[in-house]
């Protein structure tokens, strides 16, 4: 039985048992019979003492380094661990949002389930890049985004797209990350701290994030048998990426027909029959480098399928790469050019891809819908 972890065997168990049930947390929870932010308390702490060479360091408490007294000899007489108050206050605040969302918000009611004309299918809705919250005026970058202009598009494309495309057994919805604009309190990049035009605050942010993707994914449970969702980490929403997973896979628990994709790893994989689907956003790997990736790391799925795709976004535009691996498309965004995009002469045609499979045969067709077909 696991329990409160205090010693790295007892960090091991409850690590083994989570990777046993596929790193859902809420299943761990209920097959011990404990709630699901205790298990998920114990999951975090059993990291950190894992991590930070066997220290019961709080489970709040991000270490930074260590400070080593030695002896004349060269032996360690004492050694301090120290941690990063900033990172724990803000790792804490965050943690507790999600707990707290995950279980007591209620779930969401399956769905009637549609007819669906063919099983061999699988229709990928391709979205990257969205940055939800990104303000851009028009006089400046040709065109004006907020969060009512995004939040409208992104519901009128999903109710063409998801209209338009084949009657598939199986919807992706392939969120390919920078969904949301920018990642905490700050309006400013999570790595570079470079300074974002936003629009409105960032608890709006996040409702109108969960509202939107909640009605997407319903809006395909009316069309698809089944929908698979891939929330990928993207660089502008790094931390944010990580909420929205666990938050969509405890809202749909409840419904068999929603799979949710927990990776915390930003390599995402879907296998479909002969058909292998690869997804990374691009901030850690480009185009030219990620098949090899994509192979080694989900080598057995890989070996089994004959066609393999892998698709990209972070660059707002569209690039094709074949190799003896696989297809890799760097895909286009819906968003409007941000200011440091505009200022800087970039420029590429907003849109978005919903691109079908067959078990059998790979790619078979695809559809592109974009911005000015769906708003007036």
């Amino acid at each position: 039985m696991i329990k409160n972890p205090k010693t790295i065997d007892d960090a091991k168990s409850i690590l083994s048992m989570y990777e046993e049930h596929n790193h859902n947390a809420t299943e761990l929870a209920k097959s011990i019979g404990k709630a699901g932010r205790t298990v998920r308390g114990w999951i975090e702490k059993s990291r950190k003492i894992i991590n930070n060479k066997g220290y019961d360091v709080p489970q709040t408490h991000f270490v930074k380094g260590y400070s080593t007294l030695y002896d004349g000899a060269g032996n360690i007489k004492q050694e301090w661990v120290k941690t990063d108050i900033e990172k724990q206050d803000a790792y804490e605040a965050i943690r507790e949002a999600v707990e707290n969302l995950t279980d007591e918000m209620p779930r969401e009611k399956p769905v009637k389930l549609p007819k669906i004309n063919n099983n061999d299918l699988a229709s990928c809705y391709v979205l990257t890049d969205y940055h939800l919250g990104q303000l851009s005026w028009g006089d400046e970058c040709g065109e004006d985004w907020d969060m009512e202009i995004a939040y409208e598009l992104i519901n009128n494309w999903f109710g063409s797209a998801i209209k338009s495309a084949p009657n598939s057994h199986t919807g992706i919805l392939c969120q390919l990350g920078d969904f949301l604009h920018w990642d905490g309190m700050e309006a400013v990049t999570p790595s570079s701290g470079h300074i974002l035009d936003a629009d409105s605050r960032f608890p709006k942010l996040v409702d109108l994030s969960i509202k939107a993707l909640r009605i997407i994914i319903k809006m395909m449970l009316e069309k698809h048998k089944h929908v698979h969702v891939i929330l990928a980490e993207g660089n502008h929403d790094m931390a944010s990426s990580i909420w929205l997973r666990s938050l969509f896979t405890a809202l749909f628990e409840n419904d068999p027909r929603v799979t949710i994709d927990n990776t915390h790893s930003p390599f995402y994989c879907f296998e479909w029959g002969l058909t292998s689907l690869f997804f990374h956003h691009g901030h850690k790997k480009r185009i030219g480098q990620i098949s090899t990736v994509f192979a080694g790391m989900y080598r057995e799925v890989f070996g089994r399928t004959k066609y393999s795709y892998g698709h990209m976004g972070h660059l707002h535009h569209i690039d094709v790469k074949e190799d003896q691996l696989m297809v890799i498309e760097q895909h286009p965004t819906l968003s409007a050019k941000d200011a440091h995009s505009a200022r800087g002469g970039y420029s590429s045609k907003r849109g978005a891809n919903v691109v079908t499979y067959h078990k059998k045969y790979g790619e078979v067709s695809r559809m592109t819908i974009r911005p000015e077909m769906v708003m007036e």
